[in-house]
């Protein structure tokens, strides 16, 4: 199609005056409406836990028993290793890392911010908003690719090796945002086997994607705490997760696991900043699911919803992008995007035509350290919250998009 045809066809979608956002991972609302039932799973009279303590008051920093049982189980620890908290992993994430800065890390020199320069290994393309968390505390962020089966684990060993200050890494590992890439076993016992200069060197292990699967069931990743206890590191992986996107995006529980000293060290910053998390919010979700068979039958429910919207961003991006050399993208088999790599300086320029035409969607850059994507080429697609029909229309201008920013660059 020449450049005159592309520029008409983009004017008639930007006529049609359509507003749809693909900016975020939000749960569609008949995602949401499948936990309703939980509202009402516990009514006045029946906050009591099965020792009688009142889940009402005051109390139980690090949950409820019934809660670690069952979170214990959600991410394959155990019950005491894990603090529950509140509805929030990334604010259990955040929490982490400034607990590392201001006071350090067992088995550390001290605080991170008496030690000069701090760095943190950041996959790429990865979650913006981990990249936000290093920002805002000043702490120095070094990309390392994406391959298939996780980060690039020969770059990831030479830059722990002899630099101290590299003292941690973002993992995403099952259903990595926003590539949808499952960690082989190889990469988790790479990660373990790692000797980094820095002696507090951690992983920050963001399972936040554990059940989100498309209909295959849910990928397996090999054990990371255990397999770090096995070569000796047993503190490396601080574990992160939560039920944001299994029942209410803002009413979910989030957890934190690792090892006994971990838990102890969190526990003690914890206790400075709370009396105690939202305990109903935590019994609610244990009563409703019962045990993980429950989780499982409402992923598999999700699933049905989300599926077909995701096989609807390929089946555009294949009808109007295969073979002509302007973009890759991937397929992933669970999680909550689609991520396109577009020919190299188009990305940016792609996003801007799609706003422009209705169709919001993630900042070109975001899936980068500091916003900045050296080749302009990633965009990250969140099919969940528009429905199928919005996404078919979205998609084609996307396409669009895409068609002409390549054929501008070219003219230019």
């Amino acid at each position: 199609m020449d450049r005159q045809k592309l520029e008409t066809r983009f004017d008639d979608l930007k006529r049609r005056n359509r507003q749809i956002d693909m900016t975020r991972g939000k749960p569609a609302p008949e995602q949401l409406d499948l936990s309703d039932a939980m509202l009402t799973v516990v009514g006045p009279g029946e906050c009591a836990g099965a020792d009688g303590t009142d889940y009402r008051n005051y109390g139980l920093g690090t949950g409820i028993p019934e809660a670690k049982d069952f979170f214990a189980a959600f991410m394959e620890v155990k019950p005491e290793e894990i603090v529950v908290g509140g509805n929030s992993s990334l604010n259990l994430m955040y929490d982490a890392v400034v607990g590392a800065v201001l006071f350090g890390l067992p088995g550390g020199e001290g605080p991170w911010k008496d030690q000069g320069t701090v760095k943190f290994l950041c996959p790429v393309p990865g979650y913006d908003r981990h990249f936000a968390v290093c920002e805002r505390l000043g702490i120095e962020m070094i990309a390392v690719e994406m391959q298939d089966d996780g980060p690039d684990m020969a770059a990831v060993e030479a830059l722990v090796a002899d630099d101290p200050a590299v003292k941690g890494i973002w993992c995403v590992p099952k259903y990595s945002n926003p590539t949808g890439i499952v960690y082989s076993d190889e990469v988790v016992d790479r990660l373990a086997a790692m000797r980094p200069a820095a002696p507090d060197f951690r992983i920050f292990w963001d399972n936040a994607y554990a059940f989100h699967h498309l209909g295959d069931g849910p990928a397996t990743v090999k054990n990371v705490l255990e397999t770090c206890k096995a070569a000796g590191c047993p503190d490396r992986p601080i574990l992160f997760g939560s039920t944001s996107k299994v029942t209410f995006a803002g009413s979910g529980v989030a957890v934190l696991a690792g090892s006994a000293e971990t838990i102890a060290d969190a526990t003690r910053k914890m206790a400075i900043a709370t009396i105690g998390p939202d305990k109903i919010n935590q019994l609610r979700h244990v009563r409703y699911f019962r045990d993980l068979d429950g989780l499982r039958a409402q992923m598999d429910r999700q699933a049905a919803i989300i599926a077909p919207k995701f096989a609807a961003v390929d089946a555009a991006l294949t009808r109007n992008l295969a073979g002509k050399d302007l973009a890759t993208w991937t397929k992933p088999k669970g999680g909550y995007f689609v991520s396109v790599d577009v020919v190299d300086g188009c990305a940016a320029e792609t996003v801007r035509l799609a706003g422009e035409a209705g169709v919001k969607l993630t900042p070109a850059g975001a899936t980068f350290p500091y916003g900045r994507d050296p080749r302009d080429r990633n965009i990250r697609l969140a099919p969940t919250m528009p429905s199928v029909d919005e996404i078919e229309y979205a998609m084609d201008v996307f396409c669009a998009s895409l068609e002409l920013a390549a054929a501008r660059k070219d003219a230019a």
